[in-house]
């Protein structure tokens, strides 16, 4: 037998092995996993601003049981109650949302996403705007809900959480859904389909109107709100953004909807006035809805590749994913040019003052204000640290580190807490909540980092926590076991080597 054919095969074999596990083959984009510790703090702005972490919710090591939570699976979002006593984490992969005290941690409750089907008395009649193409039974279909954004309405009684996709939806090209939470009670009570892969949703400032934006096909789903009963709340007709795309991926095998998504839009505010919904796309140029005329208007080509909006005292902010920048323009300055291009009946919106932006910790995500407007939050997934921007100077002034890979950021109305989920990429990192605290000296009555608000340990786990599955991660053992395999292939080439040698000296 021919020794170099003999060997090949296990010299391969060794250098995959050694290649997979030190990463070698891994995915370039996706940075090393690191952790948050309880405790770390910022650099901090003199006088002004410095961040502490002071608590922490994880399910990726049940060893560490002060902070171990099962409802912590994949987080996907997070948002403050109106009086910032609670926040709630959207589990996306746990089918469930989790509510906590804010100064305790305590977990108050789970919502859980589990349905027989698409029917019943919670349901809203089909609106006819959403029929199952690829599942003609999909409305009778059991399915869980994963929860992606929310917004609230009725001055915070009421919480719009949409779905991912159902679960029976391998590929988010049929029907989701919407649940509304009724925040007195913590119970479902509305439910209503939506368009394939919604993520963000919008309240407008009369609270009219529900705006949904369907990642998937390039549409903007709205619901009529205005009535005192609920059960007159209604869909209107679904919104084109460019063009609605035709969906046609396989029944029996998974493909990468987060790519293979049109502009995939994401981004969706209303401006203060009520009169426009500004749509940003990850992968496309913003897109103006006018919320009267139920109509698209067009795109302004100079804000492309946006992935979050936030509008603050006569400005846009949005975080720009790929370029990891945050960006601020002047709304005065492009509403006028959305009003010229309507006029002139453009698709094209054009507008003056510019766009100033900063560049910030890479995959820029979600971002939030501080309550006084002077400092923008930003969510840096690649980076896995929150970035904080001098809103007026466009200058990155602090940062501190977060669990791998953070995503979902909110702020409590006074600005005092801050909320960071760590969603994970990949079957990597994640599965992690950071609290932080934020203190402002240079605001009356500000907070002090004492012991009233360090080092919180989380309350055990309620009984009514539903254990969800883990994300799949690489463990040291396994990495071990694989380095182990690798070596003895390796060894015993090279006793193969020096069997052969020995033969040939003979």
């Amino acid at each position: 037998m021919n020794v170099t054919s003999f060997l090949r095969p296990l010299f391969l074999t060794a250098v995959i092995l050694v290649a997979s596990s030190t990463g070698i083959f891994a995915e370039k984009s996706i940075p090393a996993v690191v952790h948050s510790q309880v405790g770390d703090s910022s650099a901090g702005v003199k006088g002004s601003l410095r961040i502490k972490n002071v608590g922490k919710l994880q399910q990726y090591s049940a060893a560490q049981r002060a902070t171990y939570d099962t409802d912590i699976s994949s987080p996907k979002s997070v948002t403050f109650s109106r009086d910032g006593s609670l926040f709630y984490v959207n589990s996306l992969e746990g089918c469930k949302t989790a509510v906590y005290d804010s100064r305790t941690l305590e977990k108050q409750c789970v919502i859980s996403y589990s349905f027989p089907s698409g029917q019943g008395d919670v349901w809203a009649a089909p609106s006819g705007y959403y029929p199952f193409t690829h599942y003609p039974d999909g409305q009778n279909k059991a399915f869980h809900g994963k929860p992606v954004e929310s917004a609230w309405s009725h001055d915070g009684r009421y919480l719009w959480i949409p779905f991912y996709r159902r679960t029976f939806d391998i590929n988010a090209q049929d029907p989701s859904a919407i649940a509304v939470i009724d925040t007195r009670t913590h119970t479902i009570v509305r439910m209503f389909e939506t368009g394939p892969l919604p993520k963000m949703v919008a309240c407008s400032p009369d609270g009219s109107l529900i705006a949904i934006t369907h990642w998937g096909d390039n549409t903007v789903g709205m619901i009529d709100i205005s009535s005192p009963d609920m059960k007159k709340w209604h869909h209107l007709e679904p919104i084109t953004i460019g063009h609605k795309l035709t969906l046609n991926f396989p029944m029996d095998a998974s493909v990468n909807r987060d790519s293979n998504s049109g502009y995939l839009l994401r981004g969706t505010v209303f401006t203060p006035d009520g009169r426009y919904l500004l749509v940003s796309g990850m992968a496309g140029p913003m897109a103006v809805i006018d919320v009267a005329a139920h109509t698209y208007i067009g795109q302004v080509p100079d804000i492309y590749g946006v992935r979050h909006l936030a509008i603050d005292r006569g400005y846009l902010y949005g975080s720009c994913n790929v370029a990891a920048k945050a960006i601020k323009v002047s709304l005065d300055s492009l509403t006028a040019g959305i009003d010229r291009a309507k006029s002139q009946g453009g698709r094209s919106i054009r507008f003056g003052g510019g766009i100033k932006a900063v560049k910030v910790g890479g995959g820029a995500r979600t971002l939030d204000l501080s309550p006084d407007g002077k400092y923008i939050f930003v969510a840096c997934n690649s980076g896995n640290a929150v970035f904080v921007v001098d809103a007026e100077k466009m200058t990155v002034v602090d940062n501190i580190r977060a669990d791998s890979y953070p995503v979902g950021l909110a702020l409590s109305p006074d600005g005092r807490r801050m909320i960071v989920t760590s969603q994970g990429r990949s079957g990597n990192g994640g599965n992690a909540v950071n609290i932080y605290a934020v203190d402002r000296p240079d605001l009356a009555d500000p907070l002090p980092l004492s012991a009233s608000t360090d080092n919180i340990t989380p309350a055990e786990n309620h009984a009514d926590s539903i254990a969800a599955p883990r994300q799949a991660t690489v463990s040291t053992s396994s990495r071990s076991g694989l380095w182990t395999i690798a070596g003895s292939i390796l060894a015993a080439i090279a006793a193969v080597l020096l069997i052969g040698k020995s033969r040939r000296k003979k």
